[in-house]
């Protein structure tokens, strides 16, 4: 009696986990397959997964409108996702490993406070960080929107790479040392290609943070060319209608960038989110 018992909850499983599993991925089919349709069939009452009239339209016109901008603002997020992305791994790493090795005051006022800031919403900091950057003149720059992002994405990365770091033994830097390193050494050439997976990880929140965001982008610029893409798809919804056909299109084209990432990081990425939750 206990076989089918055991049969029965596998088969229960796999069916609830394959419907979730089409609930979740409902949506991004339905966009992969408005962005090949055009405008005519988007309203269509049939409910037509392939396209009837399958066309590329769509991806070309959003290639080619307005002179190509599109390609700018894709060149504009690539910068300023990388650089948040730098400038989180460089700040977070080094005030992480500060948290979880050396004993000072205020050590847990630090932490605590990386943790309460997480418990607000982005939007709360729109109005404080654009009266700091309009006072240093950095509206509508670069600058302003990577430090904006990296204000976001700090607490949670400097917690991140905190957890990895604890799993680090000790013992490995004091070795270092006795070998003659120095403390920034033994940090770069220790502790740093130890925290890898850790490090794949928190670089990945961070390009995902500034490759995403959109109303600290939608305040801080104001110039078209300096536009970011969710910002710029912005351009196809309009007050009283929407182009569905190119707005799919477009971001479609917007979820290339983040699948190469996580393809070329899916080693460390996977190993990572398992690895710095257990100490030992």
């Amino acid at each position: 009696m206990a076989r089918p018992m055991k049969t029965s909850q596998k088969i229960l499983t796999h069916t609830l986990l394959i419907m979730a599993s089409i609930i979740a991925l409902f949506p991004m089919i339905w966009i992969l397959s408005t962005s090949f349709k055009p405008r005519e069939d988007v309203f269509s009452r049939e409910l037509r997964i392939i396209p009837e009239n399958f066309t590329w339209d769509n991806y070309i016109y959003v290639l080619t409108f307005k002179d190509g901008i599109f390609l700018k603002w894709v060149m504009n997020s690539v910068f300023v996702a990388g650089a948040t992305t730098l400038v989180a791994l460089f700040l977070a790493s080094t005030a992480a490993y500060a948290f979880s090795r050396f004993k000072f005051p205020g050590r847990r006022a630090g932490l605590f406070s990386f943790l309460v800031t997480q418990m607000f919403p982005g939007a709360l900091l729109i109005v404080p960080l654009y009266t700091i950057l309009r006072d240093y003149g950095l509206i509508n720059t670069y600058g302003g929107l990577i430090l904006s992002y990296s204000t976001v994405a700090l607490p949670f990365c400097v917690w991140m790479l905190k957890g990895f770091f604890d799993t680090i033994p000790v013992e490995l830097e004091e070795a270092a040392r006795i070998d003659g390193l120095n403390s920034f050494g033994t940090f770069y050439r220790i502790v740093l290609p130890l925290a890898l997976p850790g490090l794949a990880v928190t670089a990945f929140f961070s390009f995902i943070t500034a490759w995403n965001e959109f109303m600290f982008a939608l305040t801080f610029m104001n110039s078209e060319e300096k536009f970011t893409l969710p910002v710029g798809l912005r351009t196809f919804v309009y007050q009283f209608n929407t182009d569905w056909h190119w707005l799919s299109a477009g971001s479609i084209m917007i979820t290339i960038p983040v699948l190469i990432v996580f393809a070329i990081a899916s080693k460390w990425i996977i190993s990572g989110l398992t690895t710095g939750g257990v100490k030992g």
